[in-house]
């Protein structure tokens, strides 16, 4: 094998095995534990399966922050923050370890060998429970001394759109006001169909009934303007040639041609837009884009 990558999430641990040519060779899944010391041994345990397929450099994405001056964690879905969890990995599994956050390691994966293979720059953004997301730049992430770069779900919200929509500001989870995650992430859609209905609804339903339900429709119609301000922002700050989609929004049918269309007209006018385009790794990403990162970790070792 040439590396390994390990993703996980709030409910599963899923192992990757990749030969030279990126190709998978074999994947396992595992529960995640729900407290801390089992979260360790169960993450020790993917590791040593990773090792019976050959001795490779090996990754592990996930979501939320590892404080680069603690090396403590930083997350809303694992028993792990406050805990200096990869140290505490790299100690049970007896072998060094390169950490990834899950929307960079998306991002490495799709600008590497995904829907943003050869463009650069590239920017990967999912659409989910969050918001956020990576820049790939000479096929590599950009530097992030404090590890936050790509976290756009807590850029400021535009204030037009808010302002025309008669939209509240909201307390982002982070404790800021008027993040954009507050809108644009799938539980903030739901929040906007809530503020014109006054009646709670699925991001799931928002999207598959809006062709018939007008309420909907418009609440879709609002998250196109939130999200094409903030597109905005991303190409005028970095310019990507490609911006891929992930996450469960990302899904919702018409998108990419929904935003590039909005873009056309809300950006300088005469110049280019970057190319709007959808994930093509799905659930290989996270295991793809952290064995990336830590082969290209090793070889700068």
């Amino acid at each position: 094998m040439i590396a390994a990558g390990i993703d996980l999430g709030g409910t599963k641990i899923e192992a990757q095995v990749f030969a030279s040519d990126w190709t998978l060779v074999a994947r396992n899944r595992w529960p995640t534990p729900k407290d801390y010391p089992n979260l360790v041994t169960a993450m020790a345990e993917a590791i040593r399966w990773c090792e019976t397929h050959g001795q490779a450099p090996i990754g592990i994405s996930a979501a939320g922050l590892i404080n680069p001056k603690t090396g403590l964690a930083l997350t809303s879905n694992l028993s792990a923050t406050g805990k200096p969890f990869p140290a505490d990995i790299a100690i049970a599994a007896k072998r060094k370890i390169a950490w990834i956050n899950d929307c960079r390691a998306l991002t490495l994966s799709e600008a590497t060998l995904g829907a943003a293979r050869g463009a650069d720059p590239a920017v990967g953004l999912i659409l989910g429970t969050g918001v956020a997301g990576g820049v790939v730049t000479g096929g590599k992430l950009l530097p992030s001394p404090a590890q936050t770069g790509g976290e756009f779900g807590h850029f400021p919200l535009a204030a037009t759109p808010i302002v025309a929509h008669s939209l509240p500001i909201l307390t982002c989870g982070c404790g800021r006001q008027g993040c954009v995650e507050t809108y644009l992430s799938a539980p903030g859609l739901a929040r906007i169909a809530a503020h014109l209905t006054g009646t709670d609804q699925s991001p799931e339903a928002i999207v598959a009934d809006r062709p018939h339900n007008p309420d909907f429709a418009k609440a879709w119609d609002i998250w196109l303007d939130l999200a094409t301000e903030f597109l905005i922002t991303l190409c005028l700050t970095i310019d990507p040639e490609v911006i891929v989609l992930g996450g469960g929004l990302s899904r919702a049918p018409g998108l990419t041609h929904d935003l590039a269309n909005r873009l056309t007209q809300a950006t300088l006018k005469g110049f280019p837009i970057s190319s709007i385009r959808l994930a093509e790794g799905g659930d290989a990403s996270g295991a793809r884009g952290a064995a990336l990162h830590a082969l290209n970790e090793a070889s700068h070792a």
